[in-house]
């Protein structure tokens, strides 16, 4: 007869004997963010360079410094071990910088298939099991779930390993793994890192007024990761009746039901319960979500699958980008060849926005970026540079906010997008704008502009726009 408690008891393992298990030619998959192990367990898969070969290591949201991180070390083991992020933050600007790194190129709501076909080893930070065998996996689920369930599916997953965490918070929801599902525990107590939200600057509080603006009582919302989003939560006072159904809890979510600005009492589903895959806050948030039942956590191959989004009338989705070109291609993601984030779940939810009835999807953007040489560069630019992603394709483009406007695009030609865009870039950079858009989007078209039919004057008023 199966006791979970002698499977658990009979695992417990060092990190140096967890990693002891890895072996060559292993891709080992790692949680999320707040889920995923600490350094010590980075270190102890890396203090075996020189036996290993072909092993790979990717994860998402890196939040605790390790060696992996550092480009003058994971330079000299490369070939050995490698590293293949699916997502970024600051924490790695360094090594993507260098071009040592791999990617994996991904959306939330398919990470977990993603990693599931690629894992060999998979580990996330859980709590201790409650009295039933039960581990809850606290403050991220997003792939976890799936990664291992859908890897031991198919038989490509060979071991799951747990860090127990007695710090983590219980999340409820469908956030609860058996100790049968794992391979491995490592007992190691740790910190949970807490996130404050920044003053926004003036810049922000400009684009989240126009936000705001879009925002009507009893809309469902999704905020990405950054600080026009927070100053957009810094601003809801006023509202009513939101729905939160999203990927990330927003930090100072006890607050907004404090006030009754969020009751999600008009959500089709999940009805007077917050919705999300993620937390990374303060200790007020994780105090507030700890085995609160109207917070509750889901894989995010649920929270950001686009079908299941579309179900939420008035859905609006508020994410930052780099850049955007003309013609409403969205890049978040990087410049060039050179990775910065990824893609994460913007477009998951820009497509969950677009087909929902009522719903707005809503791409946020400082109008210029200030160089080292004090001179300006325009994140509303001609087109995106060579070998840049487009993180949302300009057919699911709508609403592009600066802090001189909002441009919405959804119904609009090539032309008028352009046209709208150049009309919330900075004021220093239209001219150059306007000229680069009569180069791309009209030539040949002046030879005619003399004809008198309706179409070409069309075309002629268009062009005198631009000319001003």
């Amino acid at each position: 007869m199966f006791s979970w408690k002698d499977h658990y008891g009979r695992n417990q393992a060092s990190f140096e004997e967890a990693a002891a298990k890895i072996r060559s030619g292993d891709f080992v998959g790692i949680a999320l963010g707040v889920g995923a192990c600490t350094p010590p367990m980075y270190d102890a898969i890396l203090d075996r360079h020189e036996e290993l070969n072909g092993v790979v290591i990717s994860d998402t949201i890196q939040l605790r410094p390790c060696r992996l991180y550092d480009p003058g070390f994971m330079e000299n083991l490369q070939g050995r071990i490698d590293y293949c992020p699916a997502f970024g933050i600051s924490t790695i600007r360094k090594i993507h910088s260098s071009q040592i790194p791999d990617f994996l190129p991904i959306n939330a709501h398919d990470l977990g298939d993603k990693m599931a076909a690629n894992s060999d080893v998979f580990i996330a930070m859980v709590t201790p099991p409650n009295n039933k065998g039960y581990v809850n996996l606290g403050l991220t689920n997003f792939y976890t779930m799936d990664a291992i369930r859908k890897g031991r599916a198919s038989g490509k997953l060979r071991l799951a390993i747990a860090e127990v965490n007695s710090n983590m918070p219980i999340v409820l929801g469908n956030n609860w793994m058996h100790v049968s599902e794992f391979d491995c525990f490592i007992e190691h107590s740790s910190e949970i890192p807490v996130f404050s939200r920044s003053e926004p600057t003036e810049v922000e509080r400009a684009i989240a007024a126009h936000v705001l603006e879009l925002i009507s009582d009893g809309d469902t919302i999704q905020m990405g990761i950054g600080g026009i989003p927070e100053a957009v939560v810094c601003g809801l006072a006023g509202k009513r009746d939101l729905g939160i159904t999203t990927e990330m809890f927003p930090i100072g979510l006890h607050k907004l039901v404090e006030q009754g600005i969020v009751t999600n009492a008009r959500k089709p589903r999940h009805r007077g319960v917050t919705v999300a895959t993620l937390c990374m806050g303060d200790q007020e948030l994780y105090d507030y979500i700890t085995e609160n039942p109207a917070c509750e956590f889901y894989p995010s191959s649920y929270t950001n699958n686009p079908v299941e989004l579309a179900q939420y009338p008035n859905l609006v989705a508020i994410n930052m980008a780099i850049m955007v070109d003309l013609s409403g291609q969205i890049n978040s993601e990087g410049w060039g060849h050179r990775m910065i984030s990824g893609s994460g779940g913007q477009l998951d939810f820009m497509m969950g926005a677009y087909w929902s009835k009522g719903g707005k999807g809503i791409t946020l953007l400082s109008a210029a970026r200030q160089l080292a040489d004090g001179s300006l560069s325009s994140s509303i630019v001609p087109e995106l540079p060579s070998g840049t992603p487009v993180t949302v394709p300009r057919t699911y483009a709508q609403y592009v906010i600066t802090e001189y406007g909002v441009a919405d695009l959804r119904n609009k030609s090539r032309r008028q997008r352009a046209l709208a865009l150049i009309e919330i870039a900075h004021p220093d950079l239209r001219g150059e704008l306007r000229k680069s858009l009569q180069r791309n989007f009209y030539t040949g078209w002046s030879a005619s502009i003399s004809s008198t039919s309706q179409s070409l004057n069309r075309a002629d008023k268009s062009l005198s726009l631009i000319a001003n």
